[in-house]
């Protein structure tokens, strides 16, 4: 396995990663102002990437915190050589916010919920889970795939926040997106690997939508909806690929029958104890933003 090398950023912030510095506090609450034009393009192709989300001081923070419990919380231990393409494509690690304070803070920021709820113009979110995806030096693809096969969500009033710790080249494996892909239904009932990876490209192939291939700044964050085809290609470098995952949906998001297994696990999982028909609002869903509040 990759081991979790510390940089020499990190080694300059490894005294406490459970108190939250002010000036990270203060741009997590700092409202981001979004304008008419990025709402609209992000409804029509439901996708955006947005520059200056976080500032330097919040992401090399992040980084370390985050970074270490990865460290702390991974239990993959195989070669990559020995591992399928899902497993070669990050080390996958979930709802990093119940185990440690200071990435909670990241979760329920006011800042990335606001946004989330504007993109997808709801009065508010809930959080889904959170998942830190970290691409390992010669990691391979990320599959073509669409998120919301694998939620029992009723609506697509579904959001992601894809949060590069940081800079991320091409050679890195940045996020892909297939622009305005939404709208196509073939693809949808796949599951991310080789067979997704095959089929979805066959169809985006012969289609007009804008294949987006672009490296991500720091502090750069993409936010992408459910049913958006996307990817990202392989690591070629000699850095691990770091990516912190919020996923937020409406906060009258329901709890639809599930039509696949994986939907099955997702709802004991991700909302354990909530009913069919009715709103998701357990103590794994709290609201992070509502312009009510």
């Amino acid at each position: 396995m990759q081991s979790f090398c510390i940089d020499p950023v990190t080694r300059l912030k490894t005294n406490d990663m459970t108190t939250l510095p002010e000036l990270v506090r203060k741009n997590l609450k700092t409202p981001y102002l979004l304008t008419e034009a990025q709402i609209d393009f992000y409804q029509k192709n439901r996708f955006i990437k947005l520059k200056h989300v976080l500032d330097q001081e919040t992401i090399e923070f992040f980084n370390v915190a985050i970074s270490q419990q990865v460290a702390a919380m991974n239990q993959v231990h195989s070669k990559l050589e020995e591992r399928g393409t899902y497993g070669k494509a990050f080390l996958q690690l979930f709802n990093l916010w119940r185990k440690n304070d200071s990435i909670k803070e990241l979760v329920f920021s006011a800042r990335l919920g606001q946004i989330a709820s504007q993109l997808m113009q709801v009065k508010g979110v809930r959080l889904y889970h959170d998942q830190a995806l970290f691409k390992e030096p010669g990691g391979g693809i990320t599959p073509w795939h669409a998120d919301q096969y694998y939620w029992p969500l009723a609506t697509d009033k579904t959001i992601t926040a894809w949060i590069p710790l940081q800079a991320t080249p091409a050679e890195m494996g940045p996020l892909e997106f297939s622009a305005g892909s939404h709208h196509i239904i073939e693809g949808r009932e796949l599951e991310i690997g080789d067979e997704s990876e095959a089929i979805i490209h066959r169809t985006l192939r012969v289609t007009d939508f804008e294949h987006v291939i672009e490296a991500f700044d720091l502090g750069e964050l993409s936010f992408h909806s459910g049913w958006v085809f996307h990817r990202a290609g392989a690591n070629i470098t000699n850095e691990m690929r770091k990516v912190m995952t919020i996923i937020y949906m409406d906060k009258d998001m329901t709890l639809k029958e599930p039509e696949n297994n994986q939907q099955e696990n997702d709802w004991n999982t991700w909302c354990p104890g909530a009913q069919i028909g009715a709103t998701i609002d357990t103590h794994l869903n709290g609201i992070i933003y509502s312009k009510e509040l």
